[in-house]
């Protein structure tokens, strides 16, 4: 049993600045990767960034030299730096922890750019 906690999220101008924390609490033994995911409205859920226990990080392609994910073991909590935020952000943002069988979802934290 994994229990997954987002926060962060909130209003911000375009150009600005937020960062998303999601704290993992339960069996963190079995995770193996964690991710932020997102969904704006009228939109399929995507992946927006991930990363490996061991420290391997993927983005999207629209993410890509704007937002950093990171994680801290210790902590058992991955973030999302989002840097020079752009309205198409604007989203629903979801953390993910991939386990062997299955995945575990957060409730989401919303994050609305405003041009």
């Amino acid at each position: 049993q994994v229990q997954l906690v987002e926060s962060g999220g909130g209003l911000v101008q375009a150009g600005g600045s937020l960062r998303l924390s999601c704290a993992a609490s339960g069996s963190i033994a079995g995770i193996n990767a964690m991710g932020w995911f997102r969904q704006a409205p009228g939109k399929q859920r995507e992946l927006v960034a991930g990363i490996t226990r061991n420290g391997k990080t993927n983005y999207a392609d629209s993410v890509k030299g704007r937002f950093t994910i990171s994680g801290d073991n210790a902590r058992n909590t991955v973030y999302l730096q989002m840097n020079s935020l752009k309205p198409e952000d604007t989203a629903v943002y979801y953390c993910n922890a991939e386990l062997l069988k299955n995945d575990c979802w957060g409730r989401g934290t919303q994050v609305t750019v405003s041009s």
